[in-house]
């Protein structure tokens, strides 16, 4: 496997690439997906990894794996986790991986954080670069109607805001977080005096994520972080993972799978013992294996 176009490359160019090759493209007015120039051809491996901007900031950048075999495949977008302040996808290499694996087309997404910029750009930059890979779904020979997102923590909280945007999010089969921060209030909340300090960083990053403000000076931009309250009947089913004693506790899903299935959508809780949160709960034996289960049946038809 080669990778075509390294982050530095990209750092002043928003690109779609028509080979492995750099290549320089102009945004569109509107600041969405740019034109793609192609610049080189090189000869075109079977399989194909490289890094894609979906606009200009420099973290809006994707690592796409696709196989250049002719068969169209569904997707796996993942999405990383880090508070909302930290984080990036090259800690997500070994999922985005497994998935590759599997035989899906995989997207690894990089995202503005809390200090670039306030909620909601961390969905927004989500929606963006999906609607950026759908729109070029025949040069990665992707179905652009069967995807799933797997996000880890804030980066599930993320994913539960995709999937429950507007009326549904177009060609979204299903939603996994894992350790999800559905609900930023509760978090805010469980942060208080007395909290462990897992709880009172969470809390921390909950009012960073919100621009610095409060709840009760702020509450448009809360009931927007806070997944459970825009549930709607045309919502991809989800998957949540938590450990049981975990600091993001499964009571938080709870709160989402009643908001869901109110509205007619399925959705699924596995709590796991102990307390470890995220990346390493994924690694927990099983639950890996679960998870992609799961994404599997969702994206079969």
């Amino acid at each position: 496997m080669r990778l075509a176009v390294g982050v530095g490359a990209l750092a002043l160019a928003a690109v779609f690439l028509s080979s492995p090759a750099a290549a320089t493209a102009t945004a569109s007015p509107g600041g969405g997906d740019p034109a793609p120039t192609p610049t080189a051809t090189a000869t075109v491996p079977v399989e194909e990894r490289a890094t894609f901007a979906y606009g200009k900031h420099y973290r809006q950048r994707m690592d796409i794996w696709w196989r250049k075999d002719g068969v169209t495949r569904p997707a796996v977008f993942v999405i990383h986790g880090g508070w909302w302040s930290g984080g990036d996808k090259k800690y997500m290499t070994e999922v985005t991986r497994s998935y590759f694996q599997l035989g899906y087309v995989v997207v690894n997404i990089n995202y503005r954080l809390a200090q670039d910029a306030p909620w909601p750009a961390q969905r927004t930059d989500t929606l963006d670069a999906i609607a950026t890979v759908r729109r070029h779904f025949a040069q990665f020979n992707l179905d652009p109607d069967r995807y799933a997102l797997l996000g880890f923590s804030a980066g599930g909280h993320i994913a539960a805001a995709v999937g429950t945007y507007g009326d549904g999010v177009p060609g979204l089969r299903g939603v996994v977080g894992i350790s999800p921060v559905v609900s930023p209030r509760t978090a805010y909340e469980d942060g208080d005096e007395g909290a462990d300090h897992e709880q009172r960083k969470l809390r921390k990053a909950t009012i960073a994520l919100a621009g610095g403000c409060e709840p009760i000076e702020c509450p448009r931009i809360w009931s927007s972080m806070e997944v459970p309250l825009h549930a709607t009947q045309g919502d991809a089913p989800m998957l949540s993972v938590h450990s049981a004693d975990e600091f993001v506790p499964p009571y938080q899903s709870e709160m989402l799978k009643q908001a869901l299935n109110s509205v007619g959508v399925a959705m699924n809780i596995r709590a796991v013992p102990g307390f470890v949160h995220s990346s390493p709960l994924y690694r927990e034996p099983g639950v890996a294996e679960s998870v992609q289960s799961w994404i599997i049946a969702r994206l079969a038809h």
